[in-house]
């Protein structure tokens, strides 16, 4: 009989959304001081301090039960398409079909088996230690934009492009290279440039400032279109979205509020194109649509336009 240790698993890569929690400082009329994360049943008042949880797992890689050549699935709790790339972080007397380093994209929730493992019997024993990392959305090389994005402004507001494509402050690496940074104050509503199903949903970061420490703690919304691409909304206000993952939502749709959170030197709206190629998440050229709806080049110091106000208000 074989002696089989246990098959190991490191993860090597998590982008998800954490769980926004609050921790409520207070007083009761004896005098009587709480800490507590249940808010005060009156309306006494109370300290509040914004805390950020741990972020939770996405995406898994499981075995199924047969101990003798065990296969491997994925479990993937975006509401869209990911790319998985799995190898070999250690093995010892077994191989697997199909064979491993590979990529597989999998849709949300549960996938097929993606390969099994075959141990050389003849050896006696095998181990084996597994890697995997993924990027969110399907791979598509050779993308190009199609569309023309609606800017996504209240109807009747005005704001400029204050970075541009290739920005020396901060457009300067793939994810963010075809990004625009629109100034405008906090609290400006935002609305979707383009419809689609919403992806991820950061609501829960209060900071801000120019240290790279802040670089992945703006709140955004990611939002997957019919052609494979995603938009990103970043720096918005704290707990102000009005979407979650899963839903639909349409072109002009109100989607949250403009904030100044994460790597700012101020209020304003990051918004960018960005595909997967490559197991790696890139930003790609676009333009926007002007009010006849012809194509508008994201330059700097541009003025967009939201739509016209309906008439009577």
């Amino acid at each position: 009989m074989l002696a089989r240790r246990l098959l190991a698993l490191s993860l090597l890569l998590v982008s998800s959304a954490g769980v926004a929690k609050k921790l409520y400082k207070y007083q009761d009329a004896e005098g009587n001081w709480y800490f507590t994360d249940q808010a005060p049943a009156s309306n006494q008042p109370a300290e509040v301090r914004q805390l950020k949880a741990a972020s939770p797992k996405r995406v898994w890689l499981e075995k199924t039960t047969d101990q003798l050549r065990p296969s491997f699935f994925a479990l993937n709790a975006y509401p869209g398409p990911i790319e998985l790339a799995v190898d070999w972080r250690e093995r010892e007397n077994v191989s697997a079909n199909p064979d491993l380093p590979r990529r597989f994209v999998v849709e949300s929730g549960q996938s097929d088996s993606l390969f099994s493992l075959i141990p050389n019997e003849r050896a006696g024993s095998y181990s084996v230690n597994l890697q995997y990392s993924y990027v969110i959305g399907r791979p598509l090389p050779g993308y190009v934009s199609q569309t023309l994005y609606k800017p996504p402004l209240p109807a009747g507001g005005q704001f400029q492009i204050t970075q541009a494509f290739n920005g020396p402050y901060s457009h300067n690496d793939q994810q963010n290279r075809y990004a625009v940074d629109i100034m405008m104050p906090v609290d400006t509503p935002i609305y979707a440039a383009r419809g689609g199903i919403v992806l991820e949903v950061e609501n829960d970061y209060t900071g801000n400032g120019t240290s790279q420490a802040y670089a992945d703690k703006a709140n955004s919304i990611r939002i997957l279109h019919e052609d494979g691409s995603m938009a990103i909304y970043a720096h918005l206000a704290l707990e102000k979205s009005q979407v979650t993952p899963g839903i639909r939502v349409a072109t002009g749709q109100l989607i949250g509020y403009s904030g100044n959170t994460g790597l700012t030197t101020g209020p304003h709206l990051h918004f960018a194109v960005q595909i997967n190629r490559g197991m790696e998440l890139i930003s790609v050229p676009f333009q926007f649509a002007d009010a006849a709806g012809l194509a508008v080049e994201p330059q700097l110091g541009l003025w967009l336009y939201g739509p016209m106000p309906a008439i009577g208000n």
